[in-house]
């Protein structure tokens, strides 16, 4: 299944008097490029996240927030970071005055939400609580999925929009080849009456000139491997492998493109050349939209 780079997915359950939240989202990248944010006390259990995501995601910038807050009064397992604070409070203010800008909003409630200002202590880990903190993980991950899939299929109907319409386009210049070349004998016999003169041309030699002519800008070849390429690019979309296959129907794609610039260099033809300027236009279409294919 078609999955977009885009995605989103939050989970949160309770343990103990804790309550665990996760967050993965992720944008579109040219490689797979993963970032945790944990609380300190679990950034040994690094890897172990690592692993639960890298098995199902292979393309895109992901972030992987996991955050644990108090839901009782006890805050024994919280502290305040006081230096870090201290800090923290300390640079906003000299940048201020620095700025000149007056005061906005609650500093003091800025500054707690700042990294590490609030810190778990660094006891040991708790099994019991890592296990909840995994499988909510797992259950942001499925649902991080879902949305990726989701977006999938819009951009599956969309891309075979887009190879259809090549097609279609394709088929609109049979019309125009008669037409063209009729044009082009006119034009070389025309050229060759003004030179020549009509009592002083070689008919033989006038249709081999023709025929060699005619060769050169024949785009019967460009026409059957275009639309190879359009049906292989729509059979791609419904069967290539999850993890190839937006490098797949890249490849498909950039072949297109080579058939459809032959094709209008090869034109010779205002109409011709419409139908090759709306085949680019789709064309480039699936390339915005395969920039997001997972």
């Amino acid at each position: 299944m078609l999955q977009s780079m885009t995605g989103f997915g939050r989970a949160s359950n309770t343990y103990k008097d804790k309550t665990i939240s996760v967050e993965i989202r992720s944008l579109n990248s040219k490689v797979f490029d993963l970032r945790l944010k944990v609380p300190s006390n679990f950034k040994e259990k690094e890897l172990d996240l690592r692993k639960i995501v890298t098995e199902q995601v292979e393309r895109g910038k992901v972030d992987v927030i996991v955050s644990l807050q108090s839901t009782g009064g006890d805050e024994s397992g919280f502290s305040l970071n006081t230096n870090l604070f201290k800090k923290y409070y300390k640079d906003l203010n000299s940048l201020a005055e620095e700025l000149n800008m007056p005061p906005q909003g609650d500093i003091m409630q800025a500054i707690l939400r700042l990294p590490n200002v609030i810190v778990t202590d660094d006891s040991e880990i708790d099994e019991n609580e890592w296990k909840m903190i995994e499988q909510t993980v797992k259950d942001a991950m499925k649902l991080f999925v879902a949305f990726r899939e989701h977006e999938g299929v819009s951009m599956y109907n969309a891309l075979l929009h887009h190879a259809k319409t090549i097609s279609e386009n394709l088929e609109g210049l049979k019309p125009h080849e008669e037409e063209r070349i009729n044009k082009v004998r006119q034009r070389m016999y025309t050229n060759l009456e003004d030179f020549l003169g009509k009592e002083n041309i070689d008919k033989n030699r006038y249709e081999q000139e023709v025929l060699f002519y005619l060769e050169k800008i024949d785009i019967t070849e460009e026409k059957v491997r275009l639309e190879q390429h359009c049906k292989y690019f729509s059979d791609e979309l419904g069967t290539a492998a999850a993890s190839t296959k937006g490098r797949t129907l890249n490849f498909i794609s950039q072949e297109m493109g080579r058939e459809i610039n032959t094709l209008g260099a090869k034109a010779y033809s205002s109409e011709i050349q419409r139908y090759v300027v709306k085949m680019k236009d789709e064309l480039e279409k699936i390339k915005e939209l395969l920039a997001n294919v997972a």
